[in-house]
Order: C-alpha cells, then structure tokens, then sequence
C-alpha cells in the first residue's frame, strides 16, 4: 500500500516508519499521533497520546483478545485497568477517556510511563541520519538530537516524563491532514499486518483494530421470527420454547472472536440469555447437539416451506458468504446425521481456537 509522494517530506523514509518492531507501540503511537491531527493539534502531550494508544488497544485487547506481542506494555496496561475496574469490554471511549485522564493509580501511571520511554524517540528512526547508537541511551541526548535534525515530523519539548509534548513540525502537518485517510489507511493496514503475524489463527483481524460496529441481523431475525410463527423452536439453553416477543440473536462462538455474521454461527434466544452470556462460549458438550437439532430442524423447515425458503435466500446474500459451506451443510437432502457432522466440522476447529485464544466457556444458570 503506498502513501502520498510530496516535495516538501521525506515520504521515502515515512514509508519505512514500521519496517524495525518487535512491539505495537510505533503503530499505536502513530495512529494517536494522526487522531490529533484530525482535530487540528500540532503540539500534544505525552500523556494525551498514550491514553488514546490504551483506548485504541481496548478494543482489540479486552473486547476481541488479540495477542500484541510477548511482553507488550499496552497489552498489560488494558489487562490491568479491565481487571482493576468494571469496564464493559465494548465499553465507550468518551467513558475510557475520562477514565484515564482522572486516575491516580501507582501502577497505571507506571505503565504509562514506560510506553512514554522509547517509541516517542525511535519512531522517527528512518528519518534520522544515522545516529550515533549512544545517543539512545540517554533521552536528553536524543531528544537533543532529534530537536537539532532537519526535516523531523515533530520535535519533542522536555518536561518530567508524561509532560513532555510533541511538536508537529508545520510541513508535515501540512502533508498529513492534506492525505489523512490514505495516512490512517495505511498505518491500518500496517497494524492488520502485526496483528495477523501475532494472532495467526485468529479470523477477522481487519473487523477488530476499532470498536464493534453494528451487526447485520435483520434478514436472520426475521428468519427465525417466521420459523417460530410456524413451527416450535426451543431455546438451546433454556430448552424453553421461544416467541417473537424479546427475542434476540445470539453468535454461538462470540462475535468478537469471529467478527462476522454467518447464518451457520447464528441461533435464536431471548435477550436476557444473550447478555448473561455475553462474550463466553457455550459449553460444547451441553450446546452444541441442541444447536445442530435447531439448525436441522430449520433447515427441515426451508426445504417444504417457500416463504421459510425466500428468507433463507434473503439471509444467504448477507449470511452466508462462503459457497463451500453452503454446499457442505445446505445441500438438499441431508440426513440428520450429516448435517450435524458438517456443522460440527465448520465449528469445532473455531470454538478451538476461540478456547486457545482465552474465551471461557458458559452454562447458562436460572
């Protein structure tokens, strides 16, 4: 993916700014970094930086459990506040804001110092003429450096640690809200790149670097709403027989693990079930029989019925979006048998790696 060529900034190197990590911290940095820009900012405290890098990471941390790297500074930050408070892993960001703009926690404010340690320093490596390697040891002597070099996206005006602010210099403020989206697209694609090498079996990395967006669940609503009408369903936790009032949704395996919609992963509740279990797994050995009987059972449904067929159809183009499967476990005349050994070929290695991932696994309890 290519930025923006421009005669007044070194796009070349701008272009390298990501080449040298081992951690998320330049990505997440960056990322606050043109956030701020967006809003016209061109000096920003330390401080304001790293909150939004925690409030970036929340998402992807706490809400989708993705992996930042073996020892991430971030990652422990975001682990530490979902543990020390009663956050919601979807929690708002005007929520975790204030949060971190209030807090007197010794060991927050320990972390955050130690992500204001390098990356403000060593993410306009490729923009520095080579450097002497002593003067990264000591931050006033790189700072120095860096205020004394030309042609730097931001100089660094010293305070004690978390008060000391950046400096945009005018023409790369200039260059960066000219190109903002291709700069913000680009730093995303880079941050899909870690994200993908650190969580390889993780699917959907692209749907969860920002907060959850909103689900496409109106054609299977109305599905199951139809099916309900005119056939008895029962709730595969409960084993209550559902109605159209109050009913909802649920993802078998969590959305926020496998960031889609897909009609084989989706099954009807009621709304209280659904938000007692959130983002847990359904324990596989008392669900997932129940969850095969109720798909059969609508699949039995759709092949007599046309309007149950017609809403089939309707969810397929939104639902359903891999043709291998819909041919594994939509085919005409499937015995039971089958289509519950395909459904469970299509989800075991899921719910697995869900499971490997930390997701914990649920019973629903009256």
């Amino acid at each position: 993916m290519q930025i923006p060529r421009s005669e007044k900034v070194n796009t070349s190197s701008l272009a390298r700014l990501f080449d040298n990590k081992s951690e998320s911290y330049k990505l997440f940095w960056f990322k606050a970094i043109l956030h701020e820009v967006s809003r016209g900012r061109n000096e920003i405290p330390f401080r304001e930086l790293i909150e939004r890098m925690i409030v970036d990471a929340w998402y992807m941390v706490s809400e989708y459990k993705l992996n930042l790297g073996p020892a991430d500074t971030l990652e422990k930050t975001v682990l530490y506040i979902s543990e020390i408070e009663d956050f919601l892993p979807s929690e708002k960001e005007d929520v975790l804001l204030d949060y971190l703009r209030k807090s007197d926690d010794k060991q927050l404010k320990k972390y955050m110092k130690t992500l204001s340690l390098n990356v403000p320093y060593r993410l306009q490596a490729p923009l520095m003429p080579n450097p002497e390697s002593k003067v990264w040891y000591k931050v006033d002597a790189i700072t120095d450096y860096i205020n004394t070099q030309t042609g730097m996206m931001y100089s660094i005006e010293r305070h004690d640690s978390l008060n000391s602010r950046i400096i945009i210099a005018p023409v790369w403020m200039e260059y960066m809200q000219s190109n903002l989206g291709i700069i913000m697209g680009w730093t995303d694609y880079n941050l899909i790149l870690y994200l993908q090498r650190r969580n390889p079996t993780v699917p959907g990395i692209s749907n969860k670097i920002y907060p959850p967006q909103e689900r496409k669940l109106t054609a299977v609503t109305g599905y199951w709403k139809y099916m309900i009408q005119h056939q008895p369903v029962k709730d595969i936790y409960t084993g209550e027989l559902l109605t159209t009032r109050g009913l909802s949704i649920d993802h078998f395996i969590p959305w926020s693990y496998v960031a889609s919609d897909e009609l084989w992963n989706l099954i009807p509740t009621v709304k209280s079930v659904n938000s007692s279990k959130s983002n847990n797994l359904p324990d596989w050995q008392v669900y997932f029989n129940r969850l095969a009987k109720t798909e059969y059972d609508a699949y039995l449904f759709v092949e007599k019925d046309t309007k149950a067929k017609q809403l089939f159809e309707k969810c397929s183009r939104e639902n359903l979006n891999s043709e291998d499967i819909r041919f594994k476990l939509y085919q005409s005349g499937q015995t039971r048998e089958h289509f519950t050994s395909q459904l469970e070929e299509i989800l075991l290695p899921v719910y697995e790696s869900a499971k490997n991932m930390g997701f914990r696994e649920w019973v629903y309890k009256r």
